[in-house]
């Protein structure tokens, strides 16, 4: 008996430094130095003092080596994520999380380089606790709070959280990328509570597509309050409460809530059981969400919708977005349904001698709609008279019926939905299969072997007059010499400017590198554009193809415009021409792919084009910008100037952001050469004396004059 006692003492004292230790861990306090190791199942998660939740890695969708910091409910089966760090960047196996003094929380990668810390810090920490309603917080040998993670919320509330004035949280780009999402709940400086689309990579702000109202003066809201039992409120100056949580609550002793701002956009809350005695369901459970209807209410301006652009919204049975692309897109990216759909066949304006109906057909879908990306209302009409005036138009993706109007619409579309409330019917413009298309050149060619005999016989015949013929243009050319040589004279003045200098082309980075010397030489590179090119003289010529490559520079920047091959060349009387679709992609004025006469107004336009681009030193159409916004740079351009954000467009320009005032002028010039309307597209004249500051610059109205709202 003597011998057993101290056997037994032994392993008892061999064990009581691990029992000190796991209770350390399971109070929720956790000491300095303290660290967990990604992929380390035995020191993975530091829990609370209930256990209900844990901090530490969290595999990401069952990849073996990558790794979320994160906060989650540790008795709920799928162990739901409620707080990230590092939101943008999982982390690699072997990655390492530590209490430090100074730091805080501070996580490295394998390697040990620093990937997150939790500043900003004011004073030294002494311990961090992990507590039971989900919050880590860090406190000082005093024990106050000197950072929480309640305080950095990233997509998910918590019962005892709150959200102050400025404070924000984002949803994640998808069910399981962490990154930053496209929404965003923020209760603003006014007080008024919103859900709002964002922009990405830039986060620009769209509109608003819920307001909580209570902005008012007076009494407006000070605190979004998240309270034990469920409810989410929005406390008022004068602390009256207003109660956003719909439903019935249940009692929060036997069920966790949480809400969550989810990655389409809608915040919803939820609550779980907590245990899992009794037949009841084990999952998540959805108590109210706002919106109402996300694929309508999501409705802005300048965004893609819920569902990205060129994309159908429709709700499911649990009032959640589902997302479709019509038939003939794809997703543009299969690993992001959310990033919107490209068509399968690319509509262009070239000629064809093919029928519009030989190559497209319509998918009628009744109740979907994009309410942008209209640009002509057509009315009174039918459907068939609809079907038929966008299958004749290159411009034309997808034609909307309400009512006798028929809504023209281009691409991208965005704000895809289905409302059966409208009482819309959508005609898509698909291509038919094995749909070829015959070009005039290719007509041409295919005819040829017809025309062989005649060619031959009529060769025989004019043949024998080349002699007859000879003589009498010898005749005539003797009389028209005198007359050639006096012309010759008198026009060789006009032309010596051009005869003096060695002239070649620019192409489009050499004009910028060019323009780029200086801004004045710049000036006047447009300026000699104006008066000696467009209309510098008086016969009128539209030259149908102003483009950068199509000025000559000589060695003083002296500009002229070269290649006159699709020229049309006007009579004195005339002020107007009809002529197939002539230019280049990017230059090219509205008016040609809408049956209506030319002017020399399209050279106005490529001008405006032409300028655009030399201000903002990129072409005018660049599907490789990134971001979608930018892709076509007169959107993008007057999206600026209308926001007054036109730093954007020369941001690495010092010497331009010191003359804003002079840039500003020169865009509006550019936005009224391109308005949709050519009447009211200035003269060249006028363009020269704006340029130069003699005429002032009014307001430009929108340049994109018929992409009105249906």
């Amino acid at each position: 008996m003597a011998s057993f006692l101290p056997c037994t003492i032994f392993l008892i004292s061999s064990q009581l430094p691990c029992y000190t230790n796991a209770q350390n861990i399971n109070s929720g306090r956790v000491t300095l130095s303290q660290s967990l190791n990604a992929g380390d199942h035995k020191a993975s998660s530091w829990l609370s003092p209930s256990g209900d939740f844990a901090f530490g890695f969290q595999q990401v969708d069952n990849d073996q080596d990558l790794f979320l910091l994160s906060i989650w409910f540790e008795k709920v089966p799928d162990k739901t994520v409620v707080w990230y760090a590092d939101k943008n960047n999982p982390v690699p196996r072997g990655s390492k999380v530590t209490l430090t003094p100074d730091a805080g929380l501070l996580l490295s990668d394998p390697q040990g380089e620093q990937l997150w810390n939790s500043d900003p810090i004011v004073s030294q920490v002494d311990f961090a606790f992990m507590n039971d309603t989900g919050n880590i917080q860090l406190q000082n040998k005093n024990s106050e709070n000197i950072w929480e993670s309640f305080n950095h919320p990233t997509d998910t509330l918590l019962p005892t959280q709150t959200m102050e004035k400025g404070d924000s949280i984002s949803s994640r780009l998808s069910g399981t990328n962490f990154s930053q999402g496209r929404f965003q709940l923020r209760l603003q400086p006014n007080g008024n509570l919103v859900l709002t689309s964002v922009n990405l990579p830039t986060e620009y702000t769209n509109e608003n597509y819920y307001a909580s109202a209570t902005d008012n003066l007076t009494n407006p809201g000070k605190q979004l309050v998240f309270n034990e039992s469920g409810n989410i409120v929005i406390l008022r100056q004068n602390n009256q409460i207003v109660t956003l949580t719909e439903g019935k609550l249940v009692s929060s002793a036997d069920y966790y809530y949480r809400a969550t701002l989810n990655f389409d956009g809608v915040l919803t809350e939820y609550y779980h059981p907590k245990t899992s005695k009794g037949n009841g369901n084990k999952s998540w459970t959805a108590l109210w969400s706002i919106p109402d209807d996300i694929c309508i209410n999501s409705f802005v301006y300048k965004s893609s919708g819920a569902c990205g652009f060129n994309r159908i919204c429709r709700l499911n049975s649990e009032r959640r977005p589902v997302c479709e692309c019509p038939r003939g897109f794809t997703l543009l990216d299969s690993s992001d349904e959310y990033r919107g759909c490209k068509p399968d066949f690319i509509q262009d304006c070239q000629p064809t001698e093919t029928p519009a109906e030989k190559l497209y057909m319509f998918q009628e879908m009744t109740g979907v709609d994009w309410p942008t990306s209209d640009y002509e209302a057509l009315q009174p009409y039918d459907e068939d008279e609809c079907k038929d005036s966008c299958l004749n138009d290159c411009m034309c993706a997808v034609a909307i019926m309400r009512n006798d109007t028929c809504w023209k619409k281009k691409l991208p579309l965005s704000n895809g939905k289905v409302d059966n409330s409208v009482g819309a019917k959508a005609f898509i413009k698909i291509r038919k299969p094995n749909a070829e298309t015959k070009t005039p050149e290719s007509s041409s060619s295919s005819s040829s072997k017809n025309q062989d005999a005649l060619v031959i016989g009529g060769s025989v015949l004019l043949g024998f007059s080349v002699f007859i013929n000879f003589l009498l243009f010898g005749a005539m050319g003797m009389g028209f010499l005198f007359i050639y040589r006096k012309k010759s004279m008198k026009s060789s003045q006009q032309d010596k400017d051009v005869s003096r200098f060695n002239l070649r082309c620019f192409a489009f980075k050499e004009l910028i590198d060019a323009t780029g010397v200086s801004r004045k030489s710049l000036e006047g590179v447009l300026l000699a554009l104006c008066t000696r090119g467009v209309e510098g003289h008086c016969t009128q010529i539209i030259h149908c193809d102003i483009k950068p490559q199509n000025i000559l520079l000589d060695e003083f920047y002296n500009a002229r415009i070269s290649d006159f091959g699709l020229a049309k060349l006007l009579m004195m009387e005339q002020s107007q021409t009809n002529t197939a679709i002539r230019g280049t992609k990017g230059y090219v004025a509205p008016e040609w792919f809408r049956n209506m006469p030319i002017t020399v107004k399209v050279d106005v336009y490529s001008f405006g084009e032409l300028l655009l681009e030399i201000i903002c030193c990129r072409r005018s159409v660049d599907v490789e910008m990134g971001a979608e916004e930018k892709a076509i740079l007169a959107y993008w351009a007057y999206d600026c100037y209308r926001e007054g954000t036109l730093d954007a467009l020369v941001e690495n320009d010092k010497e331009v952001m010191n003359d804003m005032k002079n840039m500003e002028r020169f865009l509006m010039v550019a936005f009224w050469c391109i308005q949709e309307d050519p009447s009211l597209r200035p003269s060249m004249k006028k363009v020269m004396l704006m340029l130069e500051g003699i005429v002032q610059v009014s307001v430009p109205p929108s340049p994109f004059l018929f992409s009105s709202i249906a």
